[in-house]
């Protein structure tokens, strides 16, 4: 259509620069009009508890979806319900990798696109992890690191990985890119390091009187490193570590980071219970067990999200992702893991994707929203799922599903084109 306007004299080389220019002008257009993106996200991790189960499967544990102990999580999946208005989320979320357990390989598998773990299969189909077991003779570890425990990081547990792994991880990843991220842990303060899990009642500990807690109301605190995803890292495993009461001041000075990482502890993440049961105040309903678990999570959820719904970051088109560790039971398709997003770019309403997607799903989006590139670790092949390349970071869907059109950017195409590129197009149609 341009070279209408160009008069007969023109050389063919001149209408080629003529096109070339005009398209790229068109694309810069059209790329300073292109729908907005997620802005500033915040991850918030659960613990212990499928989202569906078959309602014979697991007995002992519930799932969260319908459970009447987590009313606000019921919210923000019920369509029509105000809280639900920003919220989409998984119903094929599934376990990363076969036997990826316990708690602390998920969340190595959290930063590092994998556990590094061989695992051997059981009679059931799922895996079991095999700690001082044989390493995988197709892929191996890692600089000679396998997560097979829930230990805290020491050379004699073997889950360190050196600092030189920077480029393979995300927080890493980002340190490398500039861009800011930040850990919030709750009660890591009252531990000697964030590497040193810590749990009690009351006293003093590190020199920090304990206070009752601002979501359970109890002076019982829990931090356990397990659930800390960079402290297996060395070069970020004591970086950028806040606790969670810094939140708050994050959030109303707008300090916080484009990637942020909330862990409750142990209490307000649905894994134990309070030593005398949890009264939950939005009902007043006493519950013990694993009842109490999800009420004191939802609890927290309930009071978290708002707050960072409220602040600038998150009207900033931010999102909330809200995620949990692994699967209980059994290493398949029947048992999901939940996934909820909850953002000003969200399809909203509840949307429910079922789109296969797993703990490889958030560190692509997360890559792709930031320009990084693509964490390539190898996986055991005895870990692969059925649903294969889905296990990988490379190979999994991403989370764009869950947000309107452009909100997740796929990778820039003709930007790596450019008028070299576009000459080279000519040069083609000329041959």
């Amino acid at each position: 259509m341009f070279t209408k306007f160009l008069g007969k004299g023109t050389s063919g080389f001149d209408k080629q620069r003529v096109v070339a220019g005009a398209a790229l002008a068109m694309a810069i257009a059209a790329s300073s009009a292109r729908a907005a993106q997620v802005g500033d996200v915040f991850v918030i991790a659960l613990e212990n508890h499928n989202f569906t189960q078959p309602a014979s499967f697991n007995s002992s544990i519930n799932p969260i979806d319908g459970d009447p102990a987590a009313p606000f999580i019921q919210s923000l999946i019920t369509p029509g319900n105000p809280n639900a208005a920003q919220t989409s989320y998984e119903t094929a979320y599934y376990q990363a990798g076969l036997g990826d357990h316990p708690s602390e390989p998920n969340y190595v598998w959290a930063e590092a696109g994998t556990n590094f773990n061989p695992t051997t299969p059981n009679a059931a189909g799922g895996g079991t992890s095999t700690a001082g077991g044989p390493t995988s003779t197709t892929q191996g570890t890692i600089n000679g690191t396998d997560i097979t425990n829930d230990n805290d990081p020491s050379a004699a547990s073997g889950n360190i990985f050196a600092a030189s792994f920077a480029a393979n991880h995300l927080t890493g990843q980002l340190n490398n890119a500039g861009i800011s991220w930040k850990n919030y842990q709750e009660d890591y303060q009252y531990s000697s390091s964030p590497l040193v899990s810590a749990s009690g009642t009351g006293g003093t500990h590190n020199g920090i009187t304990v206070i009752p807690n601002a979501y359970n109301g109890t002076l019982q605190y829990n931090y356990a490193v397990k659930h800390n995803p960079m402290a297996f890292f060395a070069d970020t495993a004591t970086q950028n570590v806040e606790q969670l009461s810094q939140l708050s001041t994050d959030l109303s000075t707008n300090s916080v980071g484009r990637y942020n990482w909330i862990t409750p502890d142990q209490y307000n993440d649905m894994h134990s219970a309070l030593s005398g049961g949890f009264t939950d105040p939005r009902t007043n309903i006493h519950y013990t067990g694993d009842q109490a678990e999800i009420a004191q999570g939802d609890n927290f959820l309930s009071i978290i999200i708002p707050e960072i719904e409220a602040s600038a970051a998150y009207k900033n088109n931010g999102a909330i992702i809200i995620w949990n560790d692994e699967t209980e039971g059994a290493d398949n398709t029947t048992a999901t893991g939940t996934e909820i997003v909850i953002s000003p770019l969200a399809k909203g309403n509840a949307y429910a994707s079922s789109v296969v997607t797993n703990h490889s799903s958030d560190i692509k989006t997360m890559e792709e929203l930031l320009g990084l590139p693509q964490i390539d670790n190898p996986i055991p092949t005895s870990e692969v799922f059925a649903t294969g390349g889905d296990a990988t970071v490379q190979g999994s869907n991403d989370l764009s599903d869950l947000f309107v059109a452009g909100a997740v950017p796929e990778p820039a195409t003709f930007s790596l084109v450019g008028l070299g590129g576009l000459a080279l197009l000519g040069r083609r149609r000329r041959a």
